[in-house]
């Protein structure tokens, strides 16, 4: 069963101090998006988003994940089209988190036609919702920061 809330991953590799994110494809409408997908009862947002990354792009699960501050609100009917969690809830938060693994090498499921690897600057102006622009912003500051104070 679903819990009323969205997870949004962002995975990302840094090499030689430069960053980059992977961004999809999805199969149904095309547009491009970090991975996303719904949290199930009894889940912890953190144990959602490693499910869903596995799930859609064979993301081990021992990764180590960031867990960003950005967060959106979704109407119901924008994720699944009808009220799955109950007539009562109307909208979902949907909670971000950035993952780094080790290659580039994605296994994907086929929710998603395709995947980039980009930096920021080149992944930001592909993406379709607002929600991941944010989100992937965050990402890329954090870890900019990081990489500045090394």
């Amino acid at each position: 069963m679903r819990a009323p809330y969205q997870v949004l991953v962002f995975p990302y590799i840094i090499t030689d101090n430069s960053i980059e994110y992977a961004i999809f494809k999805r199969s149904d409408d095309g547009y491009w998006q970090g991975l996303a997908g719904g949290g199930e009862v009894g889940e912890k947002p953190i144990e959602s988003a490693k499910r869903e990354a596995f799930e859609e792009a064979g993301i081990t699960r021992d990764y180590p994940y960031i867990e960003l501050d950005s967060m959106s609100s979704l109407p119901v009917e924008d994720v699944v089209g009808n009220f799955l969690w109950g007539e009562d809830v109307y909208v979902l938060k949907e909670l971000s988190f950035g993952v780094n693994v080790p290659t580039k090498d994605i296994s994907l499921s086929k929710e998603h036609l395709s995947y980039k690897w980009l930096c920021f600057e080149e992944a930001v102006t592909l993406l379709k919702w607002d929600s991941n622009k944010t989100a992937l912003w965050e990402l890329n500051k954090r870890l900019l920061n990081r990489l500045n104070t090394k």
